[in-house]
This record gives C-alpha cells, sequence and structure tokens, in this order.
C-alpha cells in the first residue's frame, strides 16, 4: 500500500472517528422522555399525581428495621427519604425501545406481572428503578408493591420511600408495602 493510499485511509478514518464522537456526544446531551408525543399517560400528570405509593418517609431513619438489620454490619448503602413524581413504567421495554404511556399500558402490566423490572419516569427523564424497601418481606414474597404498581402502570404517581444511587443506577425503594403477617 503507497504512502499516499494510507495517508487517505489515515484521514478518513479520523473523520469517521470525529463524526462518531460527535453523533456520541449529541446523544449523550439529549436529555428528557423518550418519544413524549407517542403516548401520554393513562392518568394523572406531574403537576396533579393519579395516586400515591408507598408510605412517607423519616429523613432521620430512611430504612427499615429489616434493612438495617440485613445489611452488612449495620450500614446499609447512604439513602435519602424522598417523595417523587413519576410516571409508573415497565423498565425493561421503556430502556430497549422506549415505550411508556397509555398506549404501552396493558403490555407494561404483562412485563410487570412475569417479573420485570419497573420504574418511575419523571418529567425531565430521569428514570429510577421501584424496589420494595423491607428487605426481609421482600425476600420472602411478603410485599405489594410489585400489584401497586401493575395497578397503576403508565399513571403518574408520587412515590413515597428511599432513594439510592450506585454506580450511576438511580432506585427508589418503596416503603410501606410489606404485608400483615399472620399470626
Amino acid at each position: 500500500m503507497s504512502k499516499q493510499t494510507n495517508g487517505k485511509l489515515s484521514r478518513a478514518a479520523v473523520a469517521v472517528a470525529a463524526v462518531g464522537l460527535l453523533v456520541i456526544g449529541v446523544a449523550a446531551a439529549k436529555k428528557g422522555i423518550l418519544f413524549p408525543e407517542w403516548s401520554k399517560p393513562t392518568k394523572g400528570s406531574y403537576e396533579k399525581p393519579a395516586a400515591e405509593i408507598g408510605k412517607k418517609v423519616n429523613s432521620d431513619q430512611p430504612w427499615s428495621t429489616t434493612t438495617l438489620a440485613s445489611s452488612i454490619m449495620g450500614e446499609p448503602v447512604e439513602g435519602k427519604a424522598v417523595s417523587v413524581v413519576g410516571e409508573i413504567i415497565d423498565l425493561s421495554c421503556y430502556l430497549q425501545v422506549g415505550k411508556h404511556g397509555d398506549k404501552h399500558k396493558d403490555c407494561g402490566q404483562k412485563c410487570a406481572k412475569n417479573g420485570q423490572p419497573i420504574g418511575l419516569l419523571t418529567s425531565d427523564g430521569d428514570v429510577y428503578m421501584l424496589i420494595d424497601e423491607e428487605h426481609d418481606p421482600r425476600r420472602d414474597g411478603m410485599t405489594e408493591f410489585r400489584k401497586q404498581a401493575i395497578e397503576h402502570m403508565a399513571s403518574v404517581v408520587r412515590v413515597h420511600g428511599t432513594s439510592t444511587e450506585v454506580a450511576g443506577q438511580k432506585a427508589i425503594y418503596v416503603t410501606g408495602s410489606a404485608k400483615a403477617s399472620k399470626k
């Protein structure tokens, strides 16, 4: 291969890399709800949520007793008491193909019923994974958060719980969904 051909290939490779970086930069800078006009929520709005899920958390003690007891050396990951408004979404479809809102309600409910992760989509496009907060009841299948989320799939609600962020993954641990223990 001649030096002239080699030089042209190098310039072409640099140009392709520059365009690729530009595309990645534009995509990374884009923030907001994916396909916002495709489908609106079934119920509620970001200004007037349709329901509340979870119980308000004491900011002095954001984790439940079972979470504290199950943590390593009594030190769970740092958590913050929050109340966040957003649309209940099926994370698998939203992150894969951008689906949300009323047009996706039935599919989202089916996905959630079959164990797919559930999320909360805020008005600015932030996405939180939603998880039952109470550690032992969650582990033992003694919580009802999933049932509540399926009922409110595609609706804008206010969620109360404890938020964490680990390695960029945002989560809200929803409080107060443990079933009453049978005696």
